[in-house]
């Protein structure tokens, strides 16, 4: 037995992509022409990944505009004058509004994820957006025609068909992504935001079996764009009270930046479940400095004192990169996060004598 590690999602694309981007935007690059340069930034970051030892493997958002709107990839049915995310450096990020109905994703997970697998020679897990994130698009008068109820059981039916998509197109597992968790308790505090956020996503997940739930997780974390967060002050513990509700398998927590993560994981012990793995994080993407391996082996052997290593995993505490424009964080510096993580957990499973 060993301790599993697993990165989260995004990873920052190279320059000559972001080039391609900013080019294919213009008019200047074909659409062809942007997806031979997805691929390549796809096939290296897998096999940066497998050489760095990791276990699992990511695509690293290579091809997504955002780990958070790529379903909406060509739909026309949307106004830019949407929900506004607020980070703590004053900067923020607006989500689109929907103007009518029905919703559909334009574009679904799985497809980066047959890019994924065509290159990797590990198991490949696939990111995907929560449907509660997705449920700020609907706004708050309402659109005529097209009710939120209405709203909500289309979100539901895609969100499913994305992750069933996604096992069965060969994913060893899929991920929601939920940033947005702790961010729901800053805009209503009472935490009946929240609570509608879960009763929406066990909609979703209770449409799947037992084992299929198994190969599903939910990665909380307080925001990790441009190297700031949105909701790292609110309190955690009123989150991971609710969050075991969720009907998944795995929970990705973000604990290396946490200010005081001895409390989080004692809640997180309380709260979850036996038949939940919960992965730890113990690299904070935010801080520009490389985590050695012997912090990680430290922060492991830390969460080990809380949580059964047989539950036990460890993980990065957010993607590194979430939009694609997020240049905060160089490709050597995730990388060298990357290894210390797979090394650090490597020893602490050996000191566990596992």
């Amino acid at each position: 037995m060993s301790i599993p590690t697993e990165p989260m999602g995004s990873i920052p694309r190279p320059r000559y992509l972001l080039d391609g981007m900013a080019e294919h935007a213009a008019g200047r690059l074909d659409s062809a022409g942007l997806t031979r340069l997805q691929e390549r930034a796809v096939s290296e970051t897998v096999s940066r990944l497998e050489a760095l030892g990791s276990p699992v493997v990511v695509d690293g958002d290579q091809s997504k505009p955002s780990a958070y709107t790529y379903p909406l990839t060509g739909l026309a049915n949307l106004a830019p004058d949407g929900v506004v995310i607020p980070y703590a450096d004053g900067h923020t990020r607006q989500l689109p509004r929907l103007t009518s109905g029905p919703f559909t994703y334009g574009t679904f997970a799985q497809t980066y994820l047959r890019a994924a697998l065509k290159v990797a020679s590990r198991p490949v897990k696939q990111t995907v957006v929560a449907p509660s994130f997705l449920s700020l698009l609907y706004p708050a008068d309402s659109i005529s025609g097209y009710s939120r109820e209405a709203f909500l059981s289309d979100l539901a039916n895609e969100s499913e068909k994305e992750i069933r998509g996604c096992l069965d197109a060969g994913a060893d597992s899929v991920q929601l992504d939920y940033g947005h968790g702790r961010l729901a308790l800053r805009l209503s505090p009472s935490g009946e935001l929240l609570r509608d956020f879960i009763a929406l996503d066990n909609e979703v997940l209770g449409r799947f079996s037992p084992a299929e739930r198994a190969r599903i997780g939910v990665h909380t974390h307080p925001g990790a764009d441009q190297d700031s967060v949105h909701s790292l002050d609110v309190d955690y513990t009123g989150l991971l009270a609710e969050l075991f509700r969720l009907k998944a398998g795995n929970f990705y927590l973000q604990m290396a930046s946490e200010p005081e993560p001895s409390r989080a994981l004692k809640v997180a012990s309380e709260y979850s479940a036996d038949d939940q793995r919960l992965f730890i994080g113990v690299t904070d993407p935010i801080d520009p400095r490389v985590e050695t391996a012997e912090e990680v082996e430290e922060r492991v052997l830390e969460a080990a004192s809380y949580i059964s290593v047989q539950r036990l995993g460890t993980c990065d505490d957010a993607g590194f990169a979430p939009y694609a424009d997020d240049t905060s964080t160089s490709r050597e510096i995730v990388f060298a996060k990357i290894e210390a993580r797979v090394r650090g957990t490597r020893m602490a499973a050996e000191k566990l004598g596992l």
